[in-house]
């Protein structure tokens, strides 16, 4: 068995490198820590700098009261409260009033993209055949400075419709096709910090910064097509309260004016994934009505967030993370609302994530799996939904038949009704206990993709393939939260080890069985060259603690931030 002294974490204080004499030309107030690129510093000029801070310092005391109230509303939870519809609020939900109306840009969206801003992969997504792509600054991005500032560079030049890669092994070109999707950006939550940005003596707010320099050195072509629709577009991501949808609101209308772009040319879609946010998405959409395209259904982060909220409720344990899908009443009742809401509301309801990537080896594993996508997007789309999402683009023809069947000539589904009977969901149907089993095999492959979800992550890959999934942050995420609550709570399993109750001795167990299974399926020399060993400590550790962490990723965070505070601003 392991022994748990075996994996605890090593000092994981912050990097410093000595980066030499060369530096940003930087304002005020800022400081850079990050590793200078004479091509970084094109996008860190000092206008650019300024915008973000300036940014940072109107809307940074918002943002801090914002997430105390996401601790206050915590600490009810774990006494026994539960999330529901606030009353105060009531007459936003029940008046009658709708958003801006969505551009003609962005009004068919039946089949979305979404993928992290790797330049191959920007260029790929852009010409997938997808309506949208969502370029991922978020779940699907490892963070690091030379990821982000890459990103931000991919992002321009593919505004500017510029962007190319060269293939040296295979003596490829790629660039745009004439056509492409049209691209939103998804900036990280509040929650997030850019710890190689320092204003003020403080970490910048990590959304405000992917915001900022996106919008900065791209409003000019905005500018250009103010009045046309044609955006810029987000998707905004881990909210919990229209409190937070009205801070964006306020950033929007600021970058607005600042760029002189015409009022509502900002235009956002908001991912419902997190479980209190279901809740208030009325009172979301009013906050955004200006700047609102719709709603999402993030379906993989409210799994996450539903363990997460209920963490102290014993009665709540999910089963295996498999069993939870949109048949679960909860689920449904989510998707329902989601859909309801937004055709009330005169704006797009988005489906969830098709994960599956082809299986090249096994032909009829790939057609199964194919099916299984091809009647989960014939759900969304009978439903009401008005698109979705798919993570590789050979699932974009079977989803794009789905929506082209059923939508024939209509671009979406806003002023079709279908789901009249949504009004009538209560907190009950939203809160729903969901059933299943718990097992052996949950747990293992939570242990297994967990740990090795991290182990890419702290080495710049934040979309993973993972046993023909392509997985983001929320899968380890859910893995982690679920073990906690389980180790917690002592659960007990089902199936062939029924009754066997989850304890530390069990976990010592089962992490050392599935870090050799990772080890052969690997491969020897690539387990001891990555960090799996680093990621399995970090695992540990976050399943194991006696408080629940609200994201892992700011733990592991510091183990990617690398300070370069010689020469890496010039004052």
């Amino acid at each position: 068995m392991a022994s748990f002294e075996t994996f605890l974490p090593p000092n994981n204080s912050v990097q410093i490198k000595n980066s030499g004499i060369m530096g940003y030309d930087v304002p005020e107030g800022v400081d850079i820590r990050g590793r200078y690129d004479p091509e970084f510093s094109k996008i860190l000029t000092r206008d650019a700098l300024q915008f973000v801070a300036d940014l940072q310092r109107e809307f940074r005391n918002h943002i801090k009261y914002a997430l105390e109230c996401r601790k206050e509303a915590k600490i009810r939870y774990n006494n026994g409260g539960l999330p529901g519809f606030d009353p105060t609020t009531k007459n936003i939900r029940e008046r009658e009033w709708v958003c801006a109306p969505v551009p003609q840009a962005v009004a068919d969206r039946r089949v979305e993209i979404t993928g992290p801003v790797e330049r191959k992969m920007v260029i790929d997504a852009l010409n997938s055949g997808a309506k949208v792509f969502m370029a991922d600054i978020e779940d699907s991005l490892s963070p690091s400075w030379e990821n982000l500032m890459r990103g931000y560079i991919n992002l321009r030049d593919a505004v500017n419709g510029t962007i190319s890669y060269h293939d040296q092994a295979r003596n490829i070109v790629y660039k745009l096709n004439d056509q492409t999707a049209k691209l939103f950006v998804r900036p990280r939550g509040w929650h997030l910090p850019e710890a190689h940005v320092f204003i003020d003596g403080e970490p910048a707010t990590g959304c405000l910064v992917d915001f900022g320099l996106y919008f900065f050195h791209n409003y000019a072509n905005f500018r250009k097509t103010q009045g046309q629709g044609f955006g810029p577009f987000f998707y905004l991501p881990k909210m919990e309260h229209s409190r937070e949808a009205k801070i964006w609101n306020n950033v929007f209308e600021r970058a607005e004016k600042w760029a002189g772009i015409e009022r509502g040319s900002i235009r956002a879609t908001v991912l419902i994934e997190t479980l209190p946010a279901v809740f208030q998405m009325n009172e979301i959409l009013y906050e955004l009505r200006d700047h609102s395209v719709g709603l999402n259904c993030g379906r993989w982060d409210y799994m996450f967030s539903y363990l997460k909220t209920f963490q102290a409720h014993p009665d709540r344990l999910l089963p295996d993370r498999v069993q939870v899908g949109m048949a679960q009443h909860f689920m449904r009742s989510y998707s329902d609302l989601v859909i309801h809401t937004c055709h009330k509301r005169g704006v797009h309801a988005m489906g969830g994530m098709a994960a599956h990537i082809p299986i090249k080896d096994d032909l009829k594993a790939n057609e199964a799996a194919l099916e299984f996508v091809r009647k989960d997007k014939l759900r969304e789309v009978r439903a009401g939904h008005d698109g979705t999402w798919v993570a590789h683009p050979g699932l974009i023809p079977t989803c794009m038949e789905v929506f082209n069947n059923s939508l024939a000539n209509d671009p979406n589904q806003i002023h079709s009704m279908k789901r009249q009977d949504a009004s009538v969901l209560s907190e009950e149907d939203l809160l729903q206990k969901p059933i299943g089993v718990r097992t052996m095999e949950g747990f293992r492959l939570n242990t297994r993709v967990g740990i090795q979800y991290l182990a890419n992550w702290l080495t710049g890959l934040g979309c993973v393939p993972l046993y023909n999934f392509l997985e983001d942050a929320a899968v380890a995420e859910i893995s982690r939260v679920q073990i906690w609550q389980w180790l917690k709570y002592e659960a007990e399993l089902d199936g062939d080890v029924r009754g066997v109750k989850v304890n530390l001795e069990l976990f010592g167990r089962v992490v050392e069985e599935e870090m050799a299974r990772i080890e052969r399926e690997v491969g020897t020399e690539k387990f001891m060259k990555g960090m799996y060993k680093e990621a399995c400590r970090l695992f540990i550790k976050q399943c194991t603690a006696p408080v629940l962490d609200d994201f892992m990723t700011l733990d592991a965070y510091n183990y990617i931030v690398i300070h370069h505070p010689i020469g890496s601003s010039r004052l």
